[in-house]
């Protein structure tokens, strides 16, 4: 079996994760901070893990908090750890918490560590609102002032519309167009009609309802109190929509290319608050304490396209790499996880999978091949699940691994687009 760097085999031990709300709404009241320690806290519980145990502490994010900018940090100062703990953040856009899941793994296969906590955390309704340019070089002059009366002088250089707020942009820096223009596109360059991407949606919505009434969604969850009383427990998710139907998806009007678009509301993950967190072992220190790995990472890679080309088609590159330092083909696989930003999106990744050209621009002679749709998001996704930035990928694996041992399967793999024209993707093995 392919192992990392010196051979040490990293164990998935445990996931969990915040129910995912829609922003705005039921977790609004909480910081990114607040989530992931309700996350970790839960995950150490769950597992019945002594705190003293843990090596290090790594979580994603995407909108940072000028605050407290080390969210890791934060949430590895919960009581359950000595105050030592090693902890940092990390930041890949959508595919943040596999960056922090790869590198915590990166760290137990180089024997740096042998107990990791890895995911993370978004609070899409709290994000940071800035001063103009204007209005913050005012405010710095003004502090420099050596007397009251200079201070007030620079202060009278305010205009109205330095009051003017920046808001954190979701469009590329490089090429201006946001996610959504950018999956238009790719509905377009790759010929995925209106029809398929709403009905996609419906099938994450039907999946997901599915997995939240018979409880293997659920199963993962934190319960949350809920403000101002607390008492009561948020413990799902608030965006899956159990009555949704073709017919109600059909009548949104698109959003970004409102002429010619077939992106809409309905077919494009919302924006989310949440967070998820997954214990990490090393083999050994999984044994000797006791605990019966869910799955061993046996490979992972990340990959780039142009951001001006298609945006979210990444993953499309990053998936040949993973199954060939798996030593695995895609028909080796039992389950696949792909996120869900949009419908268009995972359209687009799986036609790509299947395509001799995607195949030539990865450097191989021949595709990966067909998604059985069997197996692809048994339990819904992105779409009806909710996006929290940070946390999804901590979401998918979790999902993946539960319900890879549920079946009995082998083999997962799981794959994640990211803005600036990132992709991920990771082949799990259940022992």
């Amino acid at each position: 079996m392919p192992t990392f760097g010196n051979g040490r085999r990293v164990a998935i031990v445990a996931g969990v994760r915040t129910p995912f709300a829609r922003s705005g709404t039921a977790l609004k009241d909480y910081t990114a901070i607040d989530l992931g320690r309700f996350a970790v806290g839960e995950l150490v519980q769950r597992s019945n893990l002594d705190g003293s145990a843990v090596d290090l502490l790594v979580f994603g994010t995407v909108v940072q908090s000028v605050l407290a900018p080390n969210l890791a940090r934060e949430v590895a100062l919960l009581p359950h750890f000595p105050k030592t703990l090693q902890a940092y953040t990390v930041s890949r856009a959508c595919a943040s918490a596999n960056q922090a899941i790869t590198d915590a793994a990166d760290q137990i296969a180089l024997g740096h560590a042998h107990v990791a906590i890895a995911g993370g955390s978004e609070s899409l309704t709290q994000v940071p609102i800035l001063h103009s340019r204007g209005m913050s070089d005012i405010l710095v002059a003004a502090s420099k002032a050596k007397s009251m009366s200079q201070r007030v002088t620079t202060l009278a250089r305010v205009r109205p519309r330095d009051f003017v707020p920046i808001t954190p942009a979701i469009t590329e820096p490089s090429t201006g167009e946001s996610m959504g223009q950018s999956a238009d596109k790719m509905a377009k360059l790759n010929g995925i009609s209106r029809e398929a991407q709403d009905r996609f949606a419906v099938r994450s919505h039907t999946q997901a309802a599915r997995g939240l009434e018979d409880g293997r969604l659920t199963a993962e969850i934190v319960p949350v109190p809920m403000p101002p009383a607390y008492d009561r427990m948020l413990d799902t998710d608030n965006g899956v929509r159990r009555d949704s139907t073709y017919e109600q998806l059909a009548a949104l009007k698109p959003v970004f290319d409102r002429q010619y678009g077939s992106v809409t509301a309905g077919n494009a993950s919302p924006l989310t608050d949440g967070a998820s967190a997954v214990l990490l072992m090393s083999e050994e220190r999984a044994k000797a304490l006791g605990y019966t790995p869910l799955a061993f990472i046996r490979s992972y890679a990340y990959a780039a396209v142009d951001p001006g080309e298609q945006l979210l088609q990444a993953p499309v590159l990053a998936a040949p790499i993973a199954l060939e330092r798996a030593g695995l083909s895609l028909k080796d696989i039992d389950l696949v996880e792909m996120h869900e930003a949009f419908a268009a999106q995972v359209l687009s990744n799986v036609q790509g999978l299947a395509s001799s050209t995607w195949a030539a621009r990865a450097g191989r002679s021949t595709p990966v091949g067909e998604v059985n749709q069997d197996t692809l998001n048994v339990m819904g996704g992105s779409l009806s699940i909710g996006h929290p930035f940070g946390a999804t990928g901590g979401r998918v694996l979790t999902t993946l691994c539960n319900e890879l041992q549920r079946r009995g399967g082998q083999f997962g793999m799981l794959t994640v687009c990211a803005a600036g024209g990132m992709g991920h993707a990771m082949i799990v093995e259940r022992p």
